[in-house]
């Protein structure tokens, strides 16, 4: 089976009362999303946002018995398998789309890792989207209070910002999550209400995305670096790999996000995409997805600076091939 006829695995993340589940209740209504499964994992013995799904989704399946996470891993493992036997006997008609929506208080990566390491799973299936909502009127203290929160932020493609029909501008908060993650997209929601054709767009090049109805203020403490870097020519991908397979395993849990397409001399690029310690296996694109064909990497770091990325690649200038360059880097303030 090919990349592009893998199932896409969309998680959606996001702290305790977010709105989650009032957010997929509506995407699930839409006639276009009839045929996505969706994954639900709650703490507890009755999963009453489970019952709400069913009526958005019959094919929704619920993860009992902790979080996903950490202890129900070999129960994401067995639904997605599970899924694909019933695709295999006609009992299901083929999916577009799997959706998993985590608990509050989970942390994406090892999710990732579950699809991208599994032997069966990482072929039949590609994560395609991290997808986290954020309460815009406790979003703040969320973020300042549980770490989760963060680590959800910095993991993600797409932020949604719910309940802002409550809080108003919320622009503290649009600045505090575009000092954790400037490179995912913001989309608000109240009462749940998005286009399931925006929110589910696939993510591009990354670029810091500012959203230009944002105070413009980034003085508020962030316990995150991030980081743009370029280089100037080709690389050797062969010794930009190790260096990175040595990034992680030295400070894996401290690189919050990776991402990104370099430039290795062939036709098109290769495509970087790692949480944490979990790397997507690389893919090598026949082509660029647009007119740049220049190296764009993004680093989403705790306790990692952007100068520290920096020189750690100049030392290995000589094997890589090519001068790293700052493109951006935000700070903790």
């Amino acid at each position: 089976m090919t990349e592009t006829a893998k199932r896409p695995v969309t998680i959606v993340t996001g702290f305790l009362g977010s709105g989650k589940t009032t957010l997929l209740a509506r995407v699930l209504s839409e006639p276009s999303m009839s045929n996505t499964a969706v994954l639900v994992n709650e703490f507890g013995k009755v999963g009453l946002d489970h019952h709400l799904l069913r009526r958005a989704d019959e094919r929704t399946v619920l993860l009992g018995h902790g979080c996903v996470c950490c202890t129900t891993r070999e129960d994401l493992v067995g639904a997605l398998l599970e899924l694909l036997n019933e695709e295999d006997r006609g009992e299901i008609p083929p999916l577009d789309r799997v959706v998993v929506e985590t608990t509050g208080l989970a942390d994406p990566a090892p999710i990732l890792f579950t699809v991208f390491s599994h032997p069966v799973l990482q072929h039949h299936y590609r994560v395609d989207l991290v997808i986290s909502t954020v309460d815009a009127v406790n979003g703040e203290l969320h973020l300042s209070r549980n770490r989760e929160s963060s680590k959800q932020i910095a993991a993600s493609d797409v932020i949604v910002m719910t309940k802002t029909d409550v809080a108003g501008a919320a622009g503290g908060l649009r600045d505090r999550l575009y000092a954790i993650n400037p490179y995912a997209r913001v989309i608000k929601a109240s009462f749940g209400e998005v286009d399931p054709a925006e929110l589910l767009r696939p993510p591009a090049s990354p670029t810091p995305v500012r959203d230009p109805l944002a105070a413009g203020d980034d003085r508020h403490v962030s316990q995150t670096h991030s980081t743009s870097l370029t280089f100037d020519g080709a690389v050797v991908w062969a010794a930009f790999g190790t260096w990175l397979s040595m990034l992680l395993h030295a400070r894996g849990e401290d690189v919050l996000r990776v991402k990104g397409l370099l430039h290795v001399g062939g036709e098109g690029p290769v495509l970087l995409n790692g949480v944490q310690h979990v790397m997507h296996p690389p893919e090598h694109l026949e082509e660029w997805p647009d007119a740049d064909r220049g190296t764009r990497l993004v680093f989403i770091t705790r306790g990692i600076r952007s100068e520290e990325l920096l020189a750690s690649l100049e030392a290995f200038r000589d094997f890589i091939g090519a001068e790293p360059r700052l493109v951006e880097a935000n700070a903790p303030v």
